[in-house]
């Protein structure tokens, strides 16, 4: 089922997850929608906070993200419960965009080195390092789990010019080419 993703605004986007158990309720069918949802709006990650709920769950694809050639360097996984444990490498600048955020992009730097750990959606327990893009995904994603939304990365500079841009999507003044929920809905 395809759920609608919370727009730019939305409080459950500030908020920090809480960790979850395999007893989750519908935890499975909740991973196949979120699966669902991802790949109708074209997304590389999704986080459970931008479909309403405020847990440590989020899955990346970043197979269609790599570089042409290099597509069997991505990954499809789940992510539960991750910690970062560690970033390091060059800080590197690359253009992100949001599903939270539709039509809207701004260079971030990031580490391009990554280590963390995770429960998988068997609930096993993994470390792994991730480097480049894959790096950038998970930490994009990662973010949202904390409350962090990729606007607070922005230099000053574009933060300040995208008020009102941000503002229309928060009030719903955008034509999303997917289903979302807005934080307020005023008339055009």
């Amino acid at each position: 089922m395809i759920l609608p993703i919370y727009a730019y605004g939305q409080s459950v986007l500030r908020k920090k997850g809480e960790a979850i158990t395999k007893d989750y309720p519908k935890l499975e069918a909740l991973i196949e929608n979120m699966w669902e949802t991802m790949e109708n709006a074209q997304g590389v990650g999704l986080a459970a906070p931008q479909i309403g709920l405020a847990i440590r769950l989020f899955l990346v694809d970043t197979r269609e993200a790599q570089e042409e050639g290099e597509e069997a360097k991505g990954f499809r996984k789940v992510l539960i419960n991750a910690e970062k444990i560690e970033e390091g490498g060059a800080i590197r600048a690359f253009e992100e965009g949001c599903l939270s955020i539709p039509d809207f992009r701004g260079d971030v730097d990031r580490p391009s080195q990554l280590r963390i750990r995770y429960q998988d959606e068997n609930f096993e327990t993994h470390e792994e390092v991730f480097t480049g893009i894959n790096a950038r995904v998970i930490q994009h994603e990662y973010d949202h789990i904390e409350g962090i939304l990729f606007t607070e990365h922005l230099k000053p500079l574009k933060r300040r010019l995208s008020k009102r841009r941000l503002e229309k999507i928060k009030q719903g003044k955008i034509d999303p080419p997917y289903k979302m929920r807005f934080a307020t809905k005023k008339r055009r």
